[in-house]
């Protein structure tokens, strides 16, 4: 029996040129299904939703939802009004409103009628209703609204605040709200992570895969595909291609699939390049009658498609100039306005490192960035930078290119030459060729200004990079494009994203911004939430003390195999006892660089934690069904032991010279 069809798409066409953007799209999505669309900036992701949504034609083709479903889609323009923000919420539910209000007049009429025939009736319609508010949970109306709105960022301290009033942001996370509150069968979500930070991403995840709805949804978010979709329809060349899983199961299966089309696209073009130099050869010759025969096989050959290999421009972002090896240190920075966004931060940047910087929306990122370059003063607390360090500021407004400029012109790097072939070059990494060079910079599209600031960045050639929502508008290859720069990078990074796949690839450094406090951890994401799984901080400390024993225990049982001098507990060390004036030994040359003991002893259990949760993750069963899976974990688990083997040694070698 075969399943059936939420939404079929059959052969859709659209045109705003000569040539197709969707060139004979076909899938359809069956119930349970929550699909990601993907493909590179400008292939016509958006437009398609457009068209399934009804708020765009197509020129050919058809969209057909089944007639039993209700399908809801993420407007991108919300609409105005003077309701306040829980008033504008509430309407999504007007449908179990008015069969609330059903149920009251049918109770009213029943309670009243005398005609058993007619009772009869009344009493199955009653019941019927019933049913349908106990199915959609209508008791609990005020609390489905809270717990949407608390969950995308909505403080109830907001909720009396008129649509009006809130900015284009907060305005379009109460449309997603909305859609959220109507609970349609089949969602068609268009970048719904755009307005959240990490916390409310994490939170929609969590509803969309809890929900029975299906979904249909375009995101460059790495991880948010990953946790929500479990069918990947790639859109490339105006067709689609569907992959079973989510976005890392699609890469998989899209390297596996480009082997095999190379491999046959190839050997056709070697043979059709053999025919056609036969044919060249011998069109007059005695074999014309063999030429003429292969010319018209030629013809009927049926072509394969060239692989559907999408690449991004490479890029190029390089530092002219080595900076001293502290390149920022801020002491005690306070910044507020009408209220205290962050108090008395202080923290290092050293040369070569990569910092990201989180928090929730408003809580003072870009604030923060502009404090540390002098772009706004702190209320208190300096900033001083290192010596010979010349900054790079991308900003996610993109004001660093102006937009009536010509593109090549937008580009030109302040205080020094750069010719236009130069930049042409320099444009050209970055993707923006031919005639786009020429084009204003506010007729680009928002992907494509965004590789212009970039390129304006790369231009500087600067050694420390500040970088304010960098993946903002790039799609998902571009993105891995701009995380292998990173990573190759010669200077120093401090950036702000929401993109958790590229903050854990890039930064090794976080700076967290919280309620009451602004917390370093030496580490990317990844880390992060290791450090949070492992409890909260006084539960950690009692572990921790245990975990230090324990340390104490290894590094005294690998001392005495030695013959050295075993050391205290961690927790009770011992003083060292003075030397002789005339005993001075030379000194022991570190192999590791300084590092303070008690940092090294907290990425020590972070990594024994994340160590014990892999072993335990490998003998599951459903683990051990899955050879790939096994595999991975494995790989983890080695560079985990490895990466402990390296710290305890480092232990070793602090506890011994760090006094």
């Amino acid at each position: 029996m075969s399943r059936m069809n939420l939404l079929s798409v059959e052969n859709i066409r659209k045109y705003y040129g000569p040539d197709p953007v969707l060139d004979g799209v076909t899938f359809d999505i069956h119930p349970g299904e929550r699909v990601g669309l993907v493909g590179p900036n400008g292939t016509g992701k958006s437009t398609l939703m457009k068209i399934i949504a009804g708020r765009e034609d197509a020129d050919a083709g058809t969209c057909v939802v089944h007639p039993g479903i209700r399908m809801g889609y993420l407007e991108q323009q919300p609409e105005v009004s003077d309701r306040t923000l829980f008033e504008e919420a509430h309407l999504a539910l007007a449908d179990l409103v008015t069969l609330q209000k059903d149920a009251v007049a049918v109770a009213e009429e029943l309670a009243k009628e005398q005609d058993p025939k007619e009772h009869e009736r009344l009493a199955i319609r009653y019941d019927h209703l019933q049913q349908e508010l106990l199915r959609m949970d209508a008791y609990n109306v005020e609390y489905k609204i809270e717990r949407v709105l608390q969950g995308l960022g909505f403080p109830e301290s907001q909720w009396q605040t008129p649509v009006s009033a809130l900015s284009g942001g907060e305005q379009n996370r109460l449309m997603l709200a909305k859609l959220l509150l109507a609970e349609p069968e089949l969602m068609l979500l268009d970048e719904p992570s755009n307005h959240l930070d990490l916390a409310a991403t994490e939170w929609l995840e969590s509803f969309l895969t809890q929900s029975d709805a299906s979904v249909l949804v375009v995101s460059h978010d790495r991880y948010f595909l990953d946790k929500v979709t479990n069918r990947t329809l790639e859109l490339f060349r105006g067709t689609v291609d569907t992959y079973a899983g989510n976005f890392s199961a699609y890469l998989t299966q899209k390297e596996e699939r480009l082997l095999v089309q190379k491999r046959t696209w190839e050997k056709q073009q070697e043979e059709i390049a053999k025919a056609e130099d036969f044919i060249r050869r011998n069109h007059y010759g005695m074999k014309a009658a063999q030429a003429e025969d292969r010319r018209k096989k030629l013809e009927r050959i049926e072509r394969i498609d060239p692989p559907r290999e999408i690449s991004a421009p490479p890029m190029g972002l390089r530092a002219k100039d080595r900076s001293g090896d502290i390149v920022l240190r801020a002491t005690d920075l306070t910044k507020g306005f009408d209220h205290i966004l962050f108090e008395n931060v202080s923290f290092d940047i050293e040369r070569g490192q990569r910092w990201g910087l989180l928090g929730p929306n408003g809580c003072g990122k870009s604030t923060l960035l502009k404090c540390l370059q002098g772009l706004l003063e702190p209320d208190h607390g300096t900033v001083q930078l290192g010596q010979g360090v010349k900054i790079g500021y991308f900003d996610q407004q993109l004001h660093s290119v102006n937009g009536e400029s010509l593109v090549v012109d937008a580009i030109r790097p302040s205080g020094k030459e750069m010719d236009e072939p130069a930049r042409r070059s320099l444009l050209a990494r970055f993707g923006i060729t031919g005639d786009q060079v020429f084009q204003t910079v506010d007729s680009l599209s928002g992907g494509e200004r965004c590789r212009v600031a970039m390129a304006r960045l790369a231009s500087e050639e600067a050694n420390f990079l500040i970088l304010d929502e960098p993946t903002n508008h790039l799609d998902l290859w571009a993105r891995d494009a701009l995380e292998k720069n990173i990573e190759t990078f010669e200077g120093t990074v401090l950036f702000v994203s929401h993109d958790r796949y590229f903050i854990n690839k890039t930064a090794d450094h976080l700076l967290i911004i919280e309620p009451d406090r602004v917390r370093v951890v030496s580490g990317n994401y990844q880390t992060w939430q290791w450090t949070l799984a492992a409890g909260a901080t006084t539960e950690k400390e009692t572990v921790l003390k245990e975990g230090k024993d324990e340390l104490w225990k290894r590094s005294n049982l690998k001392k005495e195999k030695k013959g050295a001098k075993t050391a205290p507990p961690l927790h009770e060390p011992e003083k060292p006892k003075p030397k002789p004036q005339n005993d001075k030994p030379a000194k022991k040359k570190r192999k590791f660089p300084y590092r303070k003991v008690v940092d090294i002893e907290d990425e020590i259990f972070i990594r024994e934690t994340r160590q014990q949760s892999l072993q335990e993750e490998l003998l599951t069963p459903a683990v051990l069904r899955d050879g790939e899976k096994v595999k991975q974990l494995q790989a983890e688990l080695d560079a985990e032991t490895d990466a402990l083997k390296t710290l305890y040694e480092h232990w070793e070698e602090a506890t011994e010279l760090n006094w």
